[in-house]
């Protein structure tokens, strides 16, 4: 729910678990306590997305058992360690940060990352404006990070279980052929189109491909996506990484991005989460500003996480009995 700064505080000062997020103006100015947070000036809120640097996102956390920690590239893969058995973990990456970047290409190999619930988002800055940087906030200790992840994590009570789940509105296109990567990374200067090495950026120009469309990765037949950030000097870079062995394919243009993911709400039963959030990508490429999507509120975020980093995807995790 989006809160005044003075509101939040006073949160804060009655000891309330939380995560915020917010304009990085604000999160500095924000006191210790227990929370955790990252900067975005986007949210998906009650009524429609909404850009603002005079709010912040506060989401109350209703838990008993909790504890906060720190992580820079080194101890990373600490952090199914430390996470609970029974439970789940809330970690923020500050955008284009080292920690960022490890954790992209590195997290699917931690030890037990698939058995814990680690959910979370890449922290951000407003397009429009200059002079600012992507944050994460350990409220607990009252480090503003710019080069390591804020994590939170909870346990929950006995007869209860994280859920963790993703709303991704692309699809593979079955007429796109096999693209692959020679190397893993950002950033990628050749590719094999179905087996045949070429510069992937002629590529996208000769056969005029939208790179608002990301990438569909076939991950042991889950489809994962890798969307393009930019292409300049002949190289595409990416807002997560591609992968080596992996198969990609160009995804099916989305007509209409707001009947889209109100298509694959409407699907979800149980529409009520401890936690979500969802892509910069969605929300320009969709112009979600103004629009209702129908529920998963939260921060709109420079990638998501759902153990491991996504893009363009709609992230959200419950709490369900089990």
């Amino acid at each position: 729910m989006l809160k005044t700064f003075e509101q939040t505080a006073a949160m804060i000062a009655e000891h309330k678990l939380l995560h915020i997020s917010g304009a990085e103006a604000l999160l500095r100015k924000l006191p210790p306590g227990s929370w955790i947070g990252g900067s975005t000036e986007y949210f998906l809120a009650e009524g429609g997305g909404q850009v603002r640097n005079d709010v912040l996102d506060v989401l109350e956390l209703d838990f008993s058992e909790y504890r906060f920690a720190s992580y820079d590239t080194q101890t990373l893969p600490n952090i199914t360690h430390d996470a609970y058995d029974n439970g789940f973990s809330i970690i923020i990456l500050p955008f284009d940060s080292e920690a960022h970047r490890q954790y992209a290409q590195n997290a699917s190999d931690y030890e037990g990352i698939f058995s814990k619930n680690i959910v979370g988002w890449v922290a951000g800055i407003n397009l429009e404006a200059t002079g600012q940087t992507p944050v994460a906030v350990n409220g607990a200790s009252g480090e503003v990070l710019t080069d390591k992840a804020a994590v939170l994590h909870i346990s929950l009570p006995q007869g209860k279980i994280a859920q963790l789940s993703i709303v991704n509105i692309f699809g593979a296109d079955a007429k796109s052929p096999v693209i692959t990567f020679a190397e893993d990374g950002f950033t990628a200067k050749n590719c094999f189109v179905d087996g045949k090495e070429t510069v992937f950026a002629d590529y996208i120009a000769r056969n005029g491909l939208d790179t608002k469309l990301p990438l569909i990765g076939d991950y042991a037949g889950a489809g994962v996506n890798i969307s393009a950030k930019s292409v300049s000097g002949g190289i595409v870079h990416f807002y997560a990484p591609v992968f080596k062995g992996i198969e990609y394919r160009f995804a099916d243009a989305i007509p209409d991005y707001v009947k889209a993911f109100q298509g694959k709400i409407n699907e979800i039963a149980n529409r009520d989460s401890v936690f979500a959030c969802n892509c910069i990508l969605n929300f320009l490429y969709g112009g979600l500003e103004g629009k209702d999507i129908g529920g998963f509120y939260g921060p709109i975020t420079f990638g998501e996480v759902a153990w491991q980093l996504l893009n363009q995807t709609l992230v959200y995790l419950q709490i369900i009995d089990g």
